[in-house]
């Protein structure tokens, strides 16, 4: 009498089965390591602007040009992934990520600099739709939805991971270490997941779309380049109007072509389930939130509390932990008290802590910060998973690449609008604020004080020099300037993350399906 094992049963090869969990860890490591090279560099500012001289226009883009290429290649390479090999495409990524690491840790110049940060995120595409679509490969149907919420567990602890990361390394090393770290972490992934992990691809391959390919990418770079470029330029500026209406034009055509066309990239079909769409719609808002809240904190940390880079790291780890702790047991709680209820619970706390967190002064004990701090990270952590898996579980088995794209992208697309709004909101305040410190200085120094709080905080240095007590007045001012402008911008993030709570009680589709199970 022959004996089936769990592993056949479920259709994974038993040896894979025995590994999954292992596999998982190597797939959160990647994760990790892609995430935290968006939030790592922006602690590295500093050290760049001595080493390179970039302008304000060429630091802005050290920071974007990753994420820009991010987002425009992600749908392209979730569906290369599907086609031809998704662990295929992930070890290429990391191939293509780690020698751009090292090309970007040695640049010597600002513009070297920004095109490979642009090269690693093209690797960085290749990569995260592949962990999300071999997650989908290793674990059976009722695991699904654990293995998912830990990997969403990850992705939002991997925000607060980097800066501590950065800051350790700046505090001894030079600003290419930041870069660097990549390396190492990269080459032991890429063995991990090249002896372990299964490959797999479209059960029913497609021809490739090369239209639907070109439009989704010219759509979502120039999408992405407005909402980068709005700050800086002016939202009405020419370029940015120009680069709106290229992004409306594409991604419209994107839409009508994808409809007409027999074996579309990403079927529209997919946005009529509201599983799917409200998922969606879910992920973009809660990074807009998350990633607003790690921008007006690490500032808030450095320029009005005075910490170092790693001091502030260090103090956003709180936000992490709660992700690492709740996220994994996100998925029992929802078929507990049900999805619905979850998914409109979840960003309603996120909101308290995000409308609590604003009423945060220069004063402020930082354990005070650090509860609001986690109950931010509770509310995100408890919901990120459950709309992973519920977008994740809309598509079918053979397109999981371009399903993992499409949560990949909404949290590129998320994380990009809350910078560039909520960093409006900030810099728009502060400029309110601040101009009445302004009063006592030469024309040129407000001008540079007026720009933004970390130029401020370089005038208050020189002005220390030979009038320390009106250096005190000025930078008091700036620090109040800021907070205020912090607390407008984490105020409008708390909105969205309520009217994401109402509208997900009202339009999320009801029932305990959390198991991540991707229907047909």
């Amino acid at each position: 009498m022959t004996t089936t094992s769990p592993a056949e049963t479920f259709g994974i090869d038993p040896a894979v089965y025995h590994r999954r969990w292992y596999i998982l860890g190597c797939l959160c490591l990647v994760l990790v390591l892609v995430v935290a090279t968006v939030s790592s560099v922006n602690v590295a500012i500093p050290s760049l602007a001595r080493a390179l001289r970039p302008t304000d226009t060429q630091i802005l883009w050290i920071v974007d040009a990753y994420a820009l290429t991010f987002a425009g290649l992600l749908l392209f390479a979730g569906a290369l992934g599907d086609r031809f090999s998704r662990k295929g495409a992930l070890l290429v990524g990391l191939v293509v990520f780690a020698a751009a690491s090292i090309l970007c840790s040695f640049s010597t110049s600002p513009n070297v600099l920004i095109a490979f940060r642009a090269v690693m995120g093209a690797g960085a595409a290749l990569i995260m739709p592949s962990t999300l679509s071999l997650l989908g490969s290793v674990f059976p149907m009722h695991e699904r939805a654990k293995a998912i919420a830990i990997w969403a567990g990850f992705a939002g602890a991997g925000g607060a991971i980097g800066p501590v990361v950065a800051g350790a390394l700046l505090s001894r090393y030079w600003y290419g270490s930041v870069f660097f770290v990549a390396v190492p972490i990269a080459v032991v992934a890429f063995l991990a997941i090249a002896f372990m992990a299964p490959d797999s691809t479209d059960a029913k391959p497609a021809a490739l779309d090369p239209v639907g390919a070109v439009l989704s990418i010219v759509g979502l770079s120039s999408l992405l380049f407005a909402i980068i470029e709005g700050p800086e330029q002016g939202w009405t500026s020419a370029l940015v109007v120009g680069a709106f209406v290229v992004a409306a034009l594409t991604l419209v055509g994107f839409v009508l072509w994808e409809q007409r066309n027999p074996e579309p990239m990403l079927d529209m079909v997919f946005f009529r389930n509201a599983r799917f769409s409200m998922s969606a719609i879910g992920i973009t808002a809660m990074f807009l939130a998350m990633f607003a809240t790690f921008f007006v904190l690490s500032q808030y940390l450095q320029y009005v509390r005075g910490y170092s880079p790693l001091k502030a790291g260090v103090a956003t780890l709180p936000f992490a932990a709660v992700m690492i702790i709740i996220a994994p047991r996100s998925a029992t709680l929802a078929a507990k008290v049900g999805i619905r209820r979850l998914l409109s619970v979840g960003p309603l706390i996120g909101a308290i802590g995000l409308a609590l967190m604003s009423l945060v002064g220069e004063t402020t004990p930082y354990v005070v910060l650090a509860v609001f701090l986690c109950l931010t990270a509770a509310g995100m952590a408890l919901t990120m998973p459950s709309f992973t898996a519920g977008l994740f579980s809309s598509v079918p088995p053979h397109k999981a690449g371009v399903g993992s794209a499409v949560n990949d992208t909404t949290r590129e697309l998320g994380g990009a609008v809350g910078i560039a709004v909520i960093g409006s909101v900030v810099t728009a305040a502060y400029r309110s604020k601040v101009a009445d410190a302004l009063d006592q200085l030469p024309p040129e120094a407000a001008d540079q004080a007026r720009r933004n709080v970390g130029r401020a905080v370089q005038v208050a240095d020189q002005l220390r020099a030979t009038d320390p007590a009106a250096a005190d007045r000025f930078l008091h001012g700036v620090r109040d300037a800021f907070v205020s402008g912090g607390q407008t911008g984490l105020r409008v993030a708390a909105a969205v993350a309520l009217v994401v709570a109402v509208l997900q009680a009202w339009k999320y589709p009801d029932g305990n399906d959390v198991t991540g199970a991707q229907g047909h």
